[in-house]
């Protein structure tokens, strides 16, 4: 095997930068041979750094949406992502079917929120609770005025699903840092208006055209969304927050199907 040198050849034959003293050097300039420097580690190859030019920057963009749970999809057919976990109150109230509020708490207990159903229809929730969490309590039901402090926190997440019925009682736990309030409305109540001006979102299926022109008229809903209110299909919701309105389509996965059953608005 040659030996390349890089200095000039002396007397001797042997470059200026041989010996010892230019094993060093090599093994300084190539990384190789030398101690391990303590918390670093020996020298890997030296590459030169990457780089693209500015004006191709934004094709290494990922398409990266909001962070929640998925509840379906919108007209165009891309994922609709609801953040339910939030550091801030956050209340939502939701007119229209049993089905529809079922999924939403399984898919809220799959991002790690505890869900806590305050109901007067226990019958109806029993088998979601029993088969969410593969065992773990991570969905349980209270009666009507009973939900405990939940204790929710950032490592914690609570949703309270309330299913009271056309007029729920104001409840004991109510929406904080971290714990959210879903009210299950049936149909358009004389409650409702209240609810419906305090939560941060609205979702409304089916409702009556009588119904749906009250609702136009309390969340100020241009007329031809709201008549559409009274011919929506099984698992559509017009879902509303701050001026923001959007269709989505809520379609169960073969797990929830299973489970709950098909879409329906109808109980």
């Amino acid at each position: 095997m040659s030996v390349h040198t890089t200095g000039p050849a002396g007397p001797s034959g042997r470059g200026t930068g041989g010996g010892a003293g230019g094993s060093r050097a090599a093994a300084r300039r190539t990384g190789r041979g030398t101690r391990p420097r303590f918390g670093f580690g020996l020298v890997g190859p030296r590459r030169d750094r990457h780089s693209v030019p500015l004006e191709q920057l934004e094709a290494l963009a990922l398409p990266v949406g909001d962070d929640g749970m998925v509840i379906g999809v919108d007209a165009e057919g891309r994922p609709a992502v609801l953040g339910i976990n939030r550091p801030v109150p956050y209340d939502v109230t939701l007119i229209g079917g049993l089905w529809t509020a079922q999924v939403l708490a399984l898919r809220a207990a799959a991002t790690g929120a505890r869900v806590a159903v305050e109901t007067g229809r226990a019958q109806a929730w029993t088998a979601l609770a029993q088969a969410a969490g593969g065992g773990q309590p991570c969905i349980t039901l209270h009666d009507v005025g009973r939900v405990p402090p939940q204790g929710a926190s950032a490592g914690s997440p609570v949703v309270v699903v309330r299913d009271c019925g056309m007029r729920p009682p104001r409840g004991r736990v109510v929406s904080a840092p971290w714990q959210s309030v879903v009210t299950l409305l049936p149909y358009l109540s004389p409650v409702a208006p209240r609810l419906l001006e305090k939560s941060s979102l609205v979702g409304v299926q089916r409702v009556s055209p009588d119904e749906a022109a009250q609702i136009g008229r309390i969340m100020g809903l241009p007329r031809q969304e709201y008549e559409t209110l009274s011919t929506l299909a099984d698992g559509v919701t017009l879902w509303c927050a701050q001026g923001d309105r959007q269709f989505v389509m809520t379609q169960g996965t073969d797990a929830e199907t299973g489970l709950l059953g098909g879409a329906r608005r109808m109980d």
